[in-house]
């Protein structure tokens, strides 16, 4: 910068990366007639070993900017699999911009700032090429939303938490095998919740406080999930569930989690024990978007910067409401139906499709746990 600052160039643009212990540092800068600018950078970087290349280019440099980003989420990622994202991009007429890693534990993250492109066409190549390659790939509009969401409401069984707690409820009490059938009907889409709801509640009938007391202790949360909730909320963010389950589950998991909301249905408890009916209205497809929009209308937060997490069939709706919905190790009918799915089994994962990188996660761990 001396060099150039003494022969009165311009800078246009500047870029520079490391990687791995190597600078790399790219400027573009047009050069006043009659310097002799190169002489004096080639010499200075032979006296301090600096590697130089140089190229002429015509015109000053039009710089639209990212306009889409792409995360991209595995196990592992291996050359082949970059080699489909590249190409998948390339094939919709997208360029890549810039390539960073932004996670390397519990999985491996990359986000790829693209120009230009077919963001559909785009997005095709990448979900061919997720299914090829295992690994999970998101493409989003680069902008302001996406780095300022504020909501985060998600569903609970198989989601937030591991498995589905009627079916810890109903093994319980000697009537798992049915409701499990139930369950996954209506997880799938191949049943109307409402009515298998109905259907597995009155299965439940005779259950005990002391039964729903022994399914509390046997919930366990899904790998991440404090580390999910504990970051949304350094970053100021409100995060809910709403939950085809039942809220004598939902309201322990809001004050271990310190939650700001939790919606689910409600358990007829008469004298101690579980009657097979359920209070008020079912919270079902239609009821989950309809309680994220309450949330975000109650919390005065756009719906442009909400997110949406499920795992099963009546999340659908919720995840179509949401700025961004996503399917979280779900059935493909809900991840055709996403805006992006993520096969990893791990929930905290979903931080790197918000732009945030481990590194800032593990270091706000450190200064305050």
């Amino acid at each position: 910068m001396d060099v150039l600052a003494g022969d009165g160039v311009e800078i246009l643009d500047v870029e520079q990366v490391v990687l791995h212990g190597r600078l790399e540092l790219g400027l573009l800068i047009e050069v006043p007639e009659g310097r002799s600018t190169v002489k004096e950078l080639l010499f200075f970087g032979w006296q301090r070993g600096v590697h130089l290349d140089f190229e002429v280019v015509d015109g000053s440099p039009q710089r639209r900017g990212a306009e889409s980003v792409v995360t991209v989420i595995g196990t592992a990622v291996e050359p082949a699999g970059f080699g489909a994202v590249a190409r998948a991009i390339a094939d919709g007429g997208g360029n890549i911009d810039r390539i960073a890693q932004i996670a390397t534990y519990p999985v491996i993250s990359y986000e790829l700032a693209v120009s230009g492109g077919d963001t559909e066409a785009m997005r095709r190549g990448l979900g061919a090429a997720s299914k090829e390659h295992q690994i999970d790939l998101a493409i989003q509009p680069e902008g302001l939303f996406r780095r300022a969401k504020r909501l985060v409401v998600m569903d609970v069984d198989s989601t937030l938490i591991q498995g589905e707690v009627i079916e810890l409820l109903a093994s319980q009490i000697g009537v798992g095998a049915e409701v499990a059938r139930l369950t996954a009907e209506a997880m799938s889409g191949d049943h109307d919740f409402e009515t298998s709801l109905r259907e597995r509640v009155a299965l439940l009938a005779g259950a005990t406080e002391g039964d729903l007391e022994r399914v509390r202790g046997q919930i366990q949360l899904t790998p991440g999930a404090r580390t999910f909730v504990r970051t949304l909320h350094r970053l100021g963010m409100k995060v809910a569930v709403v939950s085809g389950g039942f809220s004598v589950f939902t309201d322990r998991l809001k004050t271990d989690l310190g939650l700001e909301h939790a919606v689910a249905n409600r358990l007829e408890v008469v004298d101690g024990v579980v009657t097979g009916r359920l209070e008020g209205p079912v919270v079902d497809r239609a009821g989950k978007a309809r309680v994220l929009r309450e949330i975000a209308e109650s919390e005065g937060i756009p719906l442009a910067q909400t997110v949406a997490v499920g795992d099963g069939a009546n999340d659908i709706d919720m995840l179509s409401v949401a700025g961004l919905g996503i399917a979280f190790n779900a059935k493909p009918v809900v991840s055709e139906a996403a805006d992006t799915s993520l096969s990893v089994p791990y929930l905290d994962a979903i931080l790197f499709l918000l732009g945030i990188r481990r590194h800032d996660v593990e270091t706000a761990d450190l200064i305050s746990p």
